[in-house]
């Protein structure tokens, strides 16, 4: 018995000294370069996710959700998504469209009344503005590829429904002629989710849930953390003097759960990662999840190819835009690791969601950081999809 005991005690130091030797080796690429924005007090601490459209294949976590806490960052942690609402926005459209409800090819004013006899203006000065009529409608494309030329509005208030916003956009009179320039369009977007509501019959919240959450199982996705999601909610931060300091979500004025609160078709969302990989995989299964056909094929390619031409778009070089989606047209900088075709969005706290069609990943990026330049171009979004593709992209 003295000897088997001795026995299990070498056994045990030996696998000790194994593991710990096993753990330092197998430190992911991507933990590393987390954990190295982590430390330089970049970022609070992220969740990322890489998986393909049948499996999950990598879920991390470093730092923390809450500083002042001292709150590690779990998997589970909800995120403000911000634009990357925008693409889900899109796919309403799009299951509107094979219903034959509507077509991307209908002037708004079809649906929205409101929109007809807009102007559009073709001289600014100081002391005047000078506005002419447009020489064609906005149509449904148009606002699905920011080429509208409306232009973005504030909201009166934070529980306006999306109809009241709407009419005040119908009212703005454009900011060029439609089809010829790309500028990036909230006010856009919102428009689509009233289509939605007028052509459906639902609110786009509830259309939103029955046709794209549910059935992904985005059990976690909502424009509403209720009480107990607001406890999972990442803090967001900025940089000031080289450190962290909390900063506050506009979002969430009124509390959370409010459902009074604009459910922004824009920009409103929360989310996780898990919720985000459901969304991917199920576009990179041709619009299937589970066995459950939500999209045909061809929507899905529609909605995913470069429909803006040779208009430059985007935040970064070597963009282009399908229809709520953002499409990489030529692989530079931040997006060199991926494959021309790959398309998701980005969102204002520096969240990101992109799936690559040729080598059927999925990239996920959470982290609620304001105050980068440019949050389509963050250094932590080009490491993180850098050290995913080196390590998964084979």
């Amino acid at each position: 018995m003295i000897i088997n005991m001795r026995k299990l005690i070498v056994l045990a130091a030996v696998f000790s000294i194994a593991v710990g030797v096993f753990g330092a080796e197998s430190v992911s690429p991507v933990r590393k370069a987390m954990q190295g924005f982590v430390d330089r007090n970049v970022i609070s601490g992220g969740v990322t996710l890489v998986a393909n459209k049948n499996r999950l294949l990598q879920l991390e976590t470093v730092g923390y959700a809450d500083l002042a806490k001292r709150e590690a960052m779990r998997e589970n942690h909800l995120f403000w998504i911000a634009s990357m609402t925008k693409p889900l926005a899109g796919v309403c459209i799009l299951m509107l469209q094979e219903e034959g409800k509507l077509s991307v090819e209908d002037a708004v004013e079809k649906h929205l009344p409101e929109f007809k006899g807009k102007w559009m203006v073709s001289e600014r000065a100081k002391d005047r503005l000078v506005l002419e009529k447009p020489s064609r409608p906005i149509t449904i494309r148009d606002l699905l590829t920011h080429t509208s030329g409306q232009p973005n509005v504030s909201s009166p208030s934070n529980d306006s429904t999306l109809a009241e916003l709407v009419m005040s956009y119908s009212k703005v009179p454009l900011n060029f002629e439609p089809g010829t320039r790309w500028q990036y369009s909230n006010s856009g977007i919102n428009t689509l989710g009233r289509i939605v509501e007028v052509v459906s019959g639902e609110r786009f919240e509830v259309f939103l849930q029955e046709r794209i959450l549910d059935p992904c199982g985005m059990a976690d996705t909502t424009f509403w953390p209720d009480e107990k999601q607001a406890k999972r909610l990442a803090k967001t931060y900025r940089t000031v003097d080289g450190e962290l300091e909390e900063a506050g979500n506009y979002f969430v004025k009124g509390g959370l759960s409010d459902r009074s609160r604009t459910p922004y078709p824009a920009g409103g969302l929360f989310s996780t990662a898990r919720d985000m990989m459901r969304f991917y995989q199920m576009m990179l299964h041709g619009g299937v999840v589970d066995g459950n056909r939500l999209l045909k094929k061809k929507s899905v390619k529609e909605l995913t190819r470069t429909q803006t031409g040779d208009i430059k778009t985007g935040f970064v070089t070597g963009m282009s835009w399908g229809l709520g989606f953002q499409v990489v047209k030529e692989p530079q900088g931040v997006t060199e690791m991926v494959s021309p075709g790959t398309y998701g969005h980005g969102g204002a706290y520096a969240t990101n969601s992109w799936a690559d069609p040729k080598t059927g990943l999925v990239y996920i990026l959470m982290i609620q950081r304001a105050g980068f330049p440019n949050a389509d171009n963050s250094p932590v979004r080009k490491a993180f999809q850098q050290a995913a593709a080196d390590q998964f992209a084979r």
